[in-house]
């Protein structure tokens, strides 16, 4: 079958001559090569195809060499990298669904529809799997907090992710932001979802079967979103005015239309549905082609069934349309029509669109005509791109310590607990509501948050993580880090970690230093994931992350999730009682570069990482995790930001106790950030088997006092503070900041 030349869209000629590819993100090389494979010109609209197919940001065509390296299988493993979510068993026949996506470019120019769609493009990556999303966090990173841009930012971004997580009921149960001055530019907006399954009803996006026939349900295709993967696959500059049609619009309450009914077909219906897959990053071709290819079939679409909002679309708008609310299934052939009344009971389309075929073909029909007719399997698998790494020349120069010297140690920790990325967030998540399903145990502002499980004992916890100061210093270790952070704080709730999923979130990767960034913050991730056990079953990738040739710091956050076998041993950061002791687990050292401190004196990152001992790390996790099983602490603390002094000043907040400590440490050691550490009280009555139990991991600091005083005695310096004091500048300080 040859494709006809019609009248809706340039011609094959017009676009060879006038190179419209390049401005889709094709190279001549690519576009030669398309040529070479069809032996003939690709028209329009398969230039199109080719173009967001591969695009960076769907085909990971220079990432997946890097990508592939990560360990993704142990005893939990079901289903690893490669559907729309990576799943793990977590006994009684049920598993946990989860991924992490990122939104970065889109929110960069529309920061509420940006980050709204963000939310709506990952939750149905979970229930496409067939599983019910139970919960939302995010990982954000904007520019400085007293620049005019981060505030429009800030706001919008907040407002996009609440307006869309609470009208569709899902609660945001956590997260973390950050502050720098790269980001300003580019803020990076990384959204994880998880949810629950039976493992009896998995689903996964292939579209196997000759005849079955390809089912298109929910919203209908409009014009936004085009080139979506396209504009999320190039760098900003400040020159330009940025592709406002290349963000989404969405609509939570379609969603919540669409993955109610997605849901009840799969368990209605889910031995006549042969797959399902999120239309997301450029929409309808990317979910069909990727079915036909997963599955090595072929694939037919006639586009005049495709259910239109707008008039006069043509095939190249119809297929890389990135309109939200709308799913794919294959459906066994015979039993369309019990599958459709589910979707049309709920008042959304489902229609007939395709038919899985033996060619290997990818076509399309439009009109009498064919609109495109390629190999699926050249469409779906872009050329390999070996990139070529350098060490970044800050990692070859000089770089002296940060010494901190003689420190007002009161006045210190006062500042510290008012900078934006330490302070507390309250003022943000109130937006969000982290309640709806009334399943949340642990709320934002916790370690992690913890959602139960109903009908069963346990509940899961889960977390989003990185330190990108870390990576830039050091990408390795820096990665490793990450997961180093992402587990201490799963551990604080008393919950074994299980799995991973990231969000890669770099700058141009044709610049050898920043594929070196990425190369060796996945190595770093992937030797701490294989420590701890905790395989990387899903994730994401987005790169080009610079305006005008100025990239974000290296940024690959890790979202983590953890299983608790018992409710009951749940565990958080306040402290409980007066007359509690208090303890640091794992040993500090004097680590200061790339910390808060450094930072905040300074106004700048630098210096090398020390490197640490991963098996000592996880010894002070599972110890911890012994004691909290055997009920002997009353609270833990991850010690991240802002060192010991932060995490035990946060423990303290919203409680009616002080606390008095003595450590013979210089007092700047308040502030290290030396990684793997918690802060944790246990009740005197608990104190001896717990310290048998520890060893020398735990070193004993103070008690849990009745009254307002926190005393920090160190070396030279004894630290009086006022905890209603300290409390009113770290709650303030975001909303203080942003009304300047």
């Amino acid at each position: 079958m040859t494709t006809a030349t019609t009248t809706y869209e340039p011609t094959a000629e017009m676009v060879r001559d006038e190179k419209m590819y390049l401005a889709w993100g094709l190279t001549e090389a690519e576009y030669d090569l398309i040529v070479a494979k069809l032996d003939r010109l690709p028209n329009y609209t398969e230039a199109g195809l080719f173009s967001a197919m591969w695009s960076e940001h769907v085909s990971y065509k220079k990432s997946k060499p890097v990508l592939r390296t990560f360990w993704s299988r142990n005893e939990r493993v079901l289903q690893g990298p490669g559907e729309g979510a990576g799943i793990l068993d977590i006994g009684d026949g049920q598993a946990v669904v989860f991924k992490a996506e990122s939104h970065n470019h889109p929110s960069a120019v529309e920061p509420y529809e940006g980050a709204a769609t963000g939310v709506g493009g990952i939750l149905r990556d979970i229930f496409s799997m067939g599983a019910q999303p139970i919960a939302v966090l995010d990982s954000l990173r904007f520019g400085e907090l007293n620049n005019a841009t981060t505030k429009h930012l800030l706001d919008g971004v907040i407002a996009g992710i609440a307006g869309y997580g609470n009208a569709i009921g899902i609660p945001t149960v956590g997260g973390e932001i950050g502050f720098d001055a790269v980001y300003q530019g580019n803020p990076l907006v990384n959204v994880m979802a998880v949810g629950v399954i039976d493992q009896a009803a998995m689903q996964v996006g292939r579209a196997e079967g000759v005849g079955n026939t390809v089912m298109y349900v929910g919203a209908k295709t409009g014009r936004d979103g085009i080139h979506g993967a396209t504009f999320a696959s190039a760098e900003f500059s400040s020159d330009e005015d940025q592709n406002r049609s290349a963000v989404q619009v969405g609509d939570p309450f379609m969603e919540k239309l669409v993955m109610d009914a997605t849901l009840k077909a799969i368990r209605e219906h889910g031995d006549v549905i042969v797959g399902v897959q999120d239309m997301g990053a450029a929409g309808l071709v990317s979910s069909s082609a990727e079915m036909a290819g997963k599955a090595g079939m072929g694939m037919q679409l006639n586009l005049d069934l495709v259910p239109q909002r707008e008039t006069g679309m043509t095939p190249y708008e119809l297929m890389l349309s990135e309109s939200q609310e709308r799913m794919l299934l294959v459906v066994a052939a015979g039993h369309e029509a019990e599958v459709q009344a589910v979707f049309e009971d709920a008042g959304l389309d489902a229609v007939a669109v395709g038919t899985v075929t033996d060619t290997g073909r990818y076509e399309l029909l439009w009109h009498g005509d064919v609109a495109a007719n390629v190999p699926v399997d050249f469409l779906t698998t872009a050329p390999k791109q070996e990139m070529p790494q350098a060490t970044p020349t800050r990692l070859n120069e000089p770089s002296a310590d940060f010494v901190p010297g003689t420190l007002d140690g009161a006045a210190t920790l006062t500042e510290l607990l008012q900078q934006p990325t330490i302070a507390s967030k309250a003022s943000l998540f109130r937006h969000f509501d982290s309640m709806v399903r009334a399943d949340t145990v642990v709320k934002p502002g916790g370690d992690a948050a913890v959602v139960r499980l109903r009908g069963t004992k346990k509940a899961l916890a889960m977390t989003t993580d990185v330190n990108s100061r870390f990576t830039y210093l050091d990408p390795y270790i820096g990665g490793q880090l990450a997961v180093v952070e992402a587990a201490g704080n799963v551990v604080a709730t008393g919950a074994q970690p299980i799995g991973i999923t990231d969000c890669l979130n770099f700058g141009n990767p044709d610049d050898p230093e920043i594929y070196y960034e990425l190369a060796q913050s996945v190595a770093g991730i992937n030797q701490m994931a294989k420590q701890l056990n905790t395989p990387v079953i899903s994730g994401n990738v987005s790169l080009y992350n610079e305006t005008d040739g100025q990239a974000i710091y290296p940024t690959p956050m890790v979202g983590m999730v953890g299983l608790h076998e018992d409710v009951k041993m749940i565990t958080t950061i306040s402290f409980k009682n007066a007359g509690d002791v208090i303890y640091v687990l794992g040993e500090t050292a004097a680590d200061f570069n790339g910390s808060e401190l450094q930072k905040m004196v300074t106004g700048d990152v630098s210096g090398r990482l020390r490197g640490f001992d991963m098996t000592e790390i996880q010894t002070t996790q599972a110890k911890l995790l012994d004691a909290i099983a055997a009920d002997l602490v009353a609270s833990a603390h991850d010690i991240a930001e802002g060192g010991l002094g932060v995490a035990l000043a946060e423990s303290t907040f919203k409680t009616p106790f002080g606390a008095t400590m003595q450590w013979q440490v210089p007092t700047a050691w308040l502030f290290s950030e030396t990684p793997g550490r918690f802060v944790v009280s246990v009740p005197e009555a608990n104190v001896a088997v717990f310290e048998q139990l520890m060893g020398d991991t735990a070193t004993k600091l103070g008690v849990v006092t009745a009254g307002d005083t926190i005393q920090m005695n160190t070396e030279a310096d004894e630290l009086n503070l006022s905890k209603t004091t300290l409390q009113e500048n770290y709650e303030e300080a975001i909303t203080w900041q942003r009304n300047q």
